[in-house]
């Protein structure tokens, strides 16, 4: 087993060719609330094209780094780079360059009450292409509902009409509108039964593998992470202690990854990808 306690190496300067490999590089971030400190000289790269896993306890601020990146919070220290645009250079080219390339999936799907759902999917059409037609706006926004599988119909629903599962798809169809090549997922498949939340896995990869998509997806759920996850990221004392092909975390003598990676939870996940990769 690896030691998480052994001596980071300390990253070099980027060149443009890490650039080019990279979706997010976040280099010592700091987070503080009042006096407790959440994040402190947190690194984090982000390949372009993976999925990556971000897992961590209670309180390890995985959706604080989320919102981190996506620039809405402003960390207390540290450097973000998003696509190659500064996060935190207040430059409106760069604020603009990151709300354009990336989609958002927010936990409870975030879509307006009052707006049907092919509305909800045409406002960020609106905010960043108000020059066409609207009959160019409902025939994008029905693209983009059926690319996150829902039936044409659920176009002129309500979010209160829909299931939470359909509720998911509608936030993700949204989150797809701009064609983003950085999707952001904040635990996608919570809420939803183990049929579901299989269903919306196998959305994610097939998305991803057919637009190209680098994808930051933070869950709990383990049978996603197996399915799924090119990579895991562990949030744990304050930084990332491990960023690694799933095999590899397990393997790190760490308390929350041992607790975490060899219950029978885990055991259980690891026995369906298994099965599946089997069948396959």
């Amino acid at each position: 087993m690896t030691n998480p306690e052994s001596p980071r190496p300390t990253p070099g300067p980027e060149t443009d060719a890490d650039n080019d490999q990279l979706a997010i590089s976040v280099r010592g971030l700091t987070n503080r609330f009042g006096s407790q400190t959440v994040h402190e000289d947190l690194d984090l790269d982000v390949r372009r094209g993976e999925i990556l896993g971000v897992v961590g306890g209670s309180g390890t601020g995985k959706s604080v780094l989320m919102r981190s990146i996506l620039g809405l919070r402003e960390p207390d220290a540290g450097s973000i780079h998003v696509l190659g645009a500064d996060a935190r250079s207040g430059r409106f080219a760069d604020r603009q360059h990151i709300t354009r390339n990336t989609g958002v999936l927010f936990q409870d799907g975030a879509l307006f009450s009052s707006m049907t759902v092919g509305e909800n999917v045409q406002v960020p059409l609106k905010e960043h292409h108000g020059e066409f037609p609207e009959r160019w706006y409902f025939e994008l926004a029905l693209l983009k509902i059926k690319l996150a599988g829902l039936p044409a119909d659920a176009l002129d629903k309500l979010p209160s009409q829909l299931s939470g599962g359909m509720r998911k798809r509608a936030g993700l169809a949204r989150a797809l509108a701009l064609d983003p090549p950085l999707l952001f997922l904040d635990e996608p498949t919570a809420g939803l039964d183990p049929i579901g939340a299989a269903a919306f896995d196998r959305l994610i990869r097939t998305l991803q593998q057919a637009l190209g998509l680098t994808v930051f997806l933070i869950t709990h759920d383990l049978d996603t992470l197996y399915a799924i996850c090119d990579r895991i990221a562990v949030l744990a004392d304050r930084k990332v202690i491990a960023n690694a092909p799933l095999s590899e975390v397990e393997q790190i003598d760490h308390p929350w990854i041992q607790e975490y990676f060899h219950g029978p939870r885990a055991r259980a996940a690891r026995a369906a990808k298994t099965d599946s990769t089997e069948t396959a």
